[in-house]
């Protein structure tokens, strides 16, 4: 059976947060100036975490390929924004909103499964840390980082084909400031049953499996700093992963607040949205740097090698 693409529109119209065109420079110079801190942010990371051998551990290999990933999912939305914020456009094409979604998804399911990981290794170096070194060998660290794009990768794609099954009629418009999949589905013609089955099923398990995951890990990580007789030794082994519990409640706080949200397409929605893809990954380097001694002092050295070769 041959696929059913009979879209009637070439373009879709996203009508972003504000239609006061007086409003249009305050938000350019607002999501640039975030945009930039995000993507030198992250970037940082990534070079300090691969320039300092000190670095080379399961936990830091996890935090670069977290920036990564970060990078590129604010990259999938606020590029195009700035676009038609400065060109005074709301259109995207037809193609160009399939492809957003594809990567959308692909670095939001990124981010959800390395925050899992990364949850399993403070799970281990605090409640095994005799077998840490012999448990998060560099085979098994590369094998769920390689697990981890695999299920986003194939989840996007299936998700994307089957939208090119999809007919749209003459409503294009998306109410929301990028390419939302469940927007885009309010505006087909034809059924779109299959597409929210898939939708809701691997949402679910994409989101229950590995929060569950990360709740088991936090809960045995509490046991066993609970165990410890001095209170300077719980402060200390809490610490390790006081950052990263930071980000995922940040992250699955404000990504929550989007599906549970009764209208996505409402401002508590867009903003819910704007949380968790633009204002999280912005702030992930602050909080995994300004409390961590080893990331400043790569940090340093990143800066002063830097300004050195200026």
């Amino acid at each position: 059976m041959e696929p059913r693409n009979q879209t009637s529109v070439s373009e879709f119209l996203l009508l972003g947060f504000s239609q006061d065109s007086e409003n249009q420079p305050i938000l350019f110079g607002l999501f640039l100036s975030m945009y930039l801190v995000t993507v030198f942010g992250n970037l940082l990371i990534i070079l300090a975490v691969s320039s300092d051998s000190h670095l080379h551990t399961p936990m830091y290999f996890f935090l670069s390929n977290l920036s990564f990933a970060d990078i590129c999912f604010i990259s999938t939305t606020i590029p195009k924004m700035l676009v038609n914020i400065q060109t005074q456009s709301k259109s995207i094409t037809y193609a160009g909103c399939i492809a957003q979604m594809y990567f959308f998804m692909v670095f939001g399911c990124m981010d959800t499964f390395l925050l899992t990981v990364m949850a399993y290794d403070r799970f281990v170096a605090i409640c095994h840390p005799l077998h840490y070194t012999v448990i998060m060998n560099p085979w098994l660290c590369g094998l769920l980082v390689l697990v981890s794009w695999f299920i986003s990768l194939s989840y996007s794609l299936i998700q994307s084909l089957l939208m090119l099954w999809l007919s749209f009629c003459t409503n294009r418009v998306i109410p929301h400031f990028y390419c939302e999949l469940t927007q885009a589905l309010m505006l087909a013609c034809s059924d779109t049953l299959v597409n929210h089955i898939l939708q809701y099923i691997v949402t679910g398990l994409l989101g229950i499996v590995p929060f569950s995951g990360i709740l088991f890990s936090y809960s045995r990580i509490a046991s066993s700093i609970l165990r410890i007789p001095s209170a300077n030794g719980k402060y200390k082994t809490f610490s390790t992963c006081a950052s990263h519990l930071s980000v995922v409640s940040l992250f699955y706080g404000t990504g929550l607040g989007v599906y549970l949200s009764s209208d996505a397409s409402s401002w508590r929605g867009m903003i819910a949205s704007l949380m968790y893809t633009v204002v999280t990954p912005m702030l992930n380097p602050f909080i995994y740097s300004l409390r961590n001694r080893d990331i400043k002092r790569a940090l340093q050295k990143v800066l002063r090698i830097t300004l050195y070769v200026q």
